[in-house]
C-alpha cells in the first residue's frame, strides 16, 4: 500500500507548510534528506504555545509533537513530491519548551514518533533526542527535525 493511500485510510491529511523565513524546508544529499526545524503551527499560526510543565501537559504537548511531525512530512512532501519515496526515517530530534523541572521530554516527542510508525509502520521506526530547551520560535511548546533515508 502507498504511503498516499495509507494516510487516506488514516484520516491524515498532510499540510501544505509555505516557506516563512530565509532557509528551504530541506536539503538532500544523496539518499539522505535533512529536513529544517517545525513547530506545530496551522496556517502560520503557532497552536497553544507554552513551557511544557508549567502551561503545557504532557498529553497535550504530545498533540503538538505529533502536528510538529505532520508539518515535518509537508516539508518531505514539499521537496520530494510525494512521501511515497520515503524509505526510512532515521532520525528525529525532539525539542520541548520546558518548565525548570520538566523531565518528561521523551513522552512528549513519543507524539511525534508514534505518527511516524503509524504512516510508515517499521520504515518509520527512528533514532531519536528528545531535549529540553528554555525558547523555542514563537513561543513553541515544539519543534522537530529530520532526516530522511529517501528511494532511488
Amino acid at each position: 500500500m502507498s504511503i498516499e493511500n495509507r494516510l487516506q485510510q488514516l484520516g491524515i491529511t498532510i499540510p501544505h507548510v509555505p516557506p516563512r523565513f530565509n532557509f528551504i524546508p530541506g536539503v538532500q544529499i544523496g539518499d539522505l534528506l535533512f529536513i529544517s526545524g517545525a513547530t506545530p503551527e496551522i496556517d502560520g499560526v503557532m497552536q497553544q504555545p507554552g513551557r511544557l510543565g508549567a502551561d503545557i501537559d504532557v498529553e497535550t504537548g504530545q498533540k503538538l509533537a505529533r502536528l510538529a511531525a505532520l508539518n515535518c512530512l509537508g516539508e518531505i512532501q514539499m521537496v520530494l513530491g510525494s512521501l511515497d519515496r520515503v524509505k526510512r526515517i532515521v532520525r528525529v530530534m525532539g525539542y520541548v519548551r520546558s518548565a525548570a523541572d520538566f523531565g518528561d521530554q521523551p513522552l512528549v516527542i513519543n507524539g511525534a514518533s508514534d505518527l511516524l510508525v503509524e504512516v510508515f509502520g517499521e520504515s518509520g521506526r527512528h533514532a531519536r533526542a528528545a531535549l529540553g530547551t528554555s525558547e523555542l520560535p514563537s513561543g513553541a511548546a515544539v519543534e522537530l527535525e529530520m532526516i530522511v533515508q529517501v528511494k532511488d
